[in-house]
């Protein structure tokens, strides 16, 4: 068994060990936009219901429209997590698979723990030898980089040139939908997207993803995640929230992340990377930071690859801005 991640988001474990109610935390430890979009009113026997084919060809149809991927129809996931654990599934002659580091460690973490060999990877040239699998994370969590369309469409063209796969992990996209690639896996049989839906909308609790894949691969994916994977109070809403008009929700997002970087300026951190939903700051003490900035109940991410980085996420409004400042003037940073 390989170690568990410790991911952002536990209060309820910062809270037990500097104290405090999870209420009185300020959690900027995850990439979520931090003021949730209103819940659309569903149908009361959608939560009565197993979820009915309905629903989903409804939420199918608008995460098309959504994602630009014409008549392919993204395939409902109950959240990327879930799907992360099947990759393992696909891995069928060498065994062997690359990714694109530093990144969200569960690719890792799964491939490595079904007993494949890893390989970090940095660049496109890193893809000329022959692996099963090749994950990519655009735009990347936690550094932000941002490879193009391109780019990334010609990395699907090398893997496929010794039968392997390229995962493209755009759970960070919404907000740069001009790199997506999910349009483009209607002419590329060897490319696979997945997409977050919580993150931009604000709704995580919901654990709703889509894969964007075609032929026996989107079949698969099917098959492994059985009947009732997803909700229907989450197709529901999701089939709503993806057709609505969603550009208050950038613009909201844009200026809660304006605070964050005025606040970081402020406090003379210097801002090396990260999305329109998190900063990453280098820091020669960060763990040290972490630590301080949990004793005045303020929850970042640290990483246990790299000592000097801080992951620092929105806060919901201007009070949250003043919080975090307010606490990084007291400890010095």
């Amino acid at each position: 068994m390989t170690a568990p991640i410790i991911h952002g988001g536990d209060i309820t474990e910062a809270a037990t060990r500097f104290g405090g109610a999870p209420g009185d935390w300020l959690d900027l430890s995850t990439g979520i936009n931090p003021c949730p979009v209103a819940v659309p009113e569903i149908d009361p026997r959608v939560w009565h219901r197993l979820p009915d084919r309905h629903l989903e060809e409804a939420a199918r149809a608008a995460a098309s429209r959504y994602y630009g991927t014409g008549d392919l129809m993204p395939l409902p996931a109950p959240g990327t997590q879930a799907v992360i654990q099947l990759l393992p599934r696909l891995a069928q002659a060498t065994k062997r698979a690359a990714v694109f580091a530093p990144t969200y460690g569960e690719y890792a973490r799964v491939l490595k723990a079904a007993g494949l060999i890893v390989d970090h990877v940095e660049c496109a040239d890193d893809l000329a030898v022959e692996r099963d699998l090749a994950v990519i994370v655009n735009p990347n969590n936690p550094t932000g980089r941002l490879f193009p369309r391109a780019e990334i469409l010609a990395m699907a063209e090398t893997m496929k040139a010794h039968g392997g796969l390229l995962i493209v992990d755009e759970a960070f996209g919404d907000l740069q939908p001009e790199a997506s690639v999910a349009p483009h896996v209607n002419a590329h049989d060897n490319l696979i997207v997945l997409r977050s839906f919580g993150k931009f909308f604000g709704l995580a609790g919901l654990r709703l993803g889509f894969v964007v894949a075609i032929g026996a691969i989107m079949d698969g994916f099917r098959e492994w995640l059985g009947p009732w994977a997803v909700s229907g109070p989450a197709l529901a809403v999701s089939a709503k929230l993806m057709d609505a008009d969603n550009g208050a929700i950038a613009k909201g997002i844009a200026e809660r992340k304006a605070g964050l970087d005025a606040v970081l300026h402020g406090a003379r951190l210097r801002i090396i990377g990260g999305t329109g939903l998190f900063a990453l700051i280098e820091h020669e003490r960060a763990y040290d930071l972490h630590t301080t900035l949990c004793e005045e109940r303020i929850l970042t991410r640290k990483f246990d690859y790299n000592p000097h980085w801080l992951r620092i996420g929105l806060a919901a409004d201007e009070s949250g801005d003043r919080r975090l400042a307010d606490a990084l003037s007291r400890v010095g940073a």
